[in-house]
Parts: structure tokens; sequence; C-alpha cells
């Protein structure tokens, strides 16, 4: 009688320990479903305005992009042997203006994008929230570059164009391919530059918020409100 007593409590003790890891589980599951999706989209929300406030704004300002080594936009490829052609001659100088008008273009074209990337903000849905939440280090970028590329474009593009006037670039420009047109040994090239600073204006704007969205994601500290740091936790834990 005594074994069978024994037996029946350490069956009933090995249940019991089954059934633990699953309570656990039912109660983290409860956790994670206790954050509404009010709470998850609106510390996914905080998070961006976060990277546009402290990064994209930073590119708006005079050097923004031409003292970043990381979205400091250089020579076109094609205009690669422009650069090298001119500095060859002498002319560095110029070659130096002709980057740095390109960066003061792309400067003014940013001040565009923060009602864009506002807007896009205020559209996002639980499951693009849940998604993100869950993505990888960049999927908030991801997320708005998907949301606000063809937008971001036709904004930038014409304030480029614009600037360019403004800056004087269009005839920084106009006297470096005329100088380099007119060296010898030296094929013709009339750029679309336009094009060519709208994308890396775009390019920069993006590459800042993916470093602060990594940041949020890693870094602890940068978790700066109680919200970013009870969303966050929930990613930390998937």
């Amino acid at each position: 009688m005594k074994k069978i007593i024994f037996l029946m409590l350490g069956f009933t003790i090995a249940s019991c320990a089954q059934t633990y890891p699953t309570l656990t589980q039912i109660r983290e599951l409860a956790q994670v479903k206790s954050a509404s999706g009010i709470d998850i989209g609106s510390g996914l929300k905080e998070a961006l305005n976060k990277g546009i406030t402290q990064q994209v704004t930073k590119l708006t300002a005079v050097d923004g992009f031409y003292k970043n080594d990381l979205v400091k936009i250089l020579m076109p490829e094609e205009l690669q042997k422009v650069d090298a052609t001119l500095r060859k001659f002498g002319l560095s100088s110029l070659a130096d203006e002709g980057i740095k008008v390109m960066n003061r273009a792309a400067e003014d074209a940013v001040k565009e994008a923060t009602p864009i990337f506002v807007d896009a903000v205020k559209k996002m849905t639980f499951t693009d929230a849940k998604n993100i939440l869950l993505g990888n280090d960049s999927a908030a970028t991801a997320y708005l570059q998907g949301t606000t590329s063809t937008v971001l474009y036709s904004k930038f593009s014409p304030v480029v164009q614009n600037s360019f006037s403004k800056v004087g670039a269009d005839k920084i420009w106009k006297n470096i391919i005329t100088k380099y047109n007119s060296l010898p040994l030296t094929k013709d090239v009339n750029p679309d530059l336009t094009d060519y600073v709208t994308s890396q204006a775009m390019t920069g704007v993006f590459k800042m918020i993916s470093v602060e969205e990594k940041n949020i994601r890693t870094n602890l500290n940068a978790r700066t409100s109680p919200l970013l740091k009870q969303v966050f936790a929930m990613q930390d834990r998937k």
C-alpha cells in the first residue's frame, strides 16, 4: 500500500513539473497580449520619431551631409574621372566646390522629409508594428523606405533642382563640365546631377534612421522612456 501511495505522489509531482513550463509560457503570452496594439504601435512610433528627430534633422543643418562621412555625397561614378582629371590639372578647388554644392542641395532637400515620415508613422497599423518589433535591426527603416520612397523622390527632386540655383551649383557645375570637356583626351560628359543628388539624399536619410533604430534595439540606454523600455523588452525576448 505504501508503495502505491509513493508511486501516486511521484506521478503527481512529475505531472506538476511537466505543466510548470507551460504555465510560464502562458504567462509570457498573456504579458505580450496585454501590451495592446496601441502600446506596441505607440512604442514603435516613438522610436521612429526619435530617429527622425535625432538623426534626420541633423542632415538639414549646414554641413549635415558634407561633414558626415556616413552620408557625404561624392562624385557619381561616371564623374570620378572628371574629379581625378580636374585635380591632375590643378583644379582641385573647383572639384571640391562641386562636391560641396551637391551636399548643400541634399541638406536643403531633406527639410521636406520630416512631414512625409510623420505621415507614414501615423498610418502604421498594429500588424506593421508587430512585424517591425519582431523583425531585424532595420525593419523600421525598411518600413519607412517602402512607404515613403516614391513621395520622397517627388518632393526632393524639385528642391534639389532649385537648390542648385540658390547655392550657385548650376553655375559651378556648368563651369566644371565645361572645363573638363575642354581638356585634351577627355570624353564629353553631361550627367543628370539632380537625379543623382536626389537619390543620394534619400540614401543618406534612411542610413541615419537605421543608425538610430539599431541603437534603440541594441542599446538599453537609448530607450529613453518607459514606453520604449516596455515595448523593446518584448523584442529582447523574441
